[in-house]
């Protein structure tokens, strides 16, 4: 769709291009595997760890699981995560026996300043449903939802709602869903809420960050 070694300013641009190309009208019917994605960083060795978990949604089963290793691509720079982290992602995925249903990202997509977060960038690569996922808000005012499970509240951008804060648990911090490409945004918050079970993150995304953080320790051992 586009190359990745891109200049910041470039980037910034692509951005704003692709944005207005996220869908949210795809159909998804009984999502059987849908898997959450992560990235750790070997620092000194300028290496990015990607992982990708594949949950069944019926039982809460890992179905499969899939690490990738590759020098990081992109430097860090606020708003344009998706450069750094999404080749890696790319890599781990087609690691995978098939394509999951339903992909989380441990990050934002709509509720990004451009409105073109990690999520949306990954699903419009892949023309495949995402939601994002954030565990801090990127952008956007807020107030806090209820304590109950499954409260939630806009988190509004400008003047337009882009995402929701959502409580997954009582009593833990809510998180920051977003559409990412292909699902409406009330359809992002019922799956976000599905499946999550015992912690505040739903299971792909909780054990693509627990898989990130015993494959970077492996790493950094080896």
């Amino acid at each position: 769709m586009h190359p990745w070694n891109l200049t910041p300013k470039e980037a910034i641009q692509l951005q704003k291009h692709l944005r207005d190309q996220v869908k949210t009208n795809l159909t998804l019917r009984h999502p059987k595997f849908i898997a959450g994605v992560d990235v750790a960083y070997l620092r000194e060795e300028e290496q990015s760890v990607a992982t990708a978990v594949v949950v069944s949604s019926v039982d809460f089963e890992t179905v499969e699981s899939a690490v990738a290793r590759m020098k990081t691509p992109f430097p860090y720079i606020p708003g344009l995560l998706s450069f750094r982290e999404v080749p890696p992602i790319l890599k781990a995925l087609k690691k995978l026996s098939r394509l999951p249903d339903l992909i989380l990202v441990d990050g934002h997509g709509r509720a990004h300043p451009r409105r073109f977060g990690i999520a949306s960038h990954l699903g419009l690569w892949l023309k495949h449903p995402t939601i994002g996922i954030g565990k801090s808000r990127l952008c956007g005012e807020f107030r806090q939802p209820e304590h109950g499970r499954g409260s939630s509240t806009d988190l509004v951008h400008k003047g337009e709602v882009i995402g929701k804060v959502l409580r997954t648990r009582v009593g833990v911090k809510p998180v920051f869903v977003s559409v990412g490409y292909g699902l409406p945004l009330e359809e992002c918050v019922s799956w976000a809420l599905a499946m999550t079970s015992r912690f505040r993150l739903p299971e792909p995304i909780r054990r693509a960050d627990q898989l990130c953080r015993e494959s970077k320790a492996y790493c950094s051992h080896g």
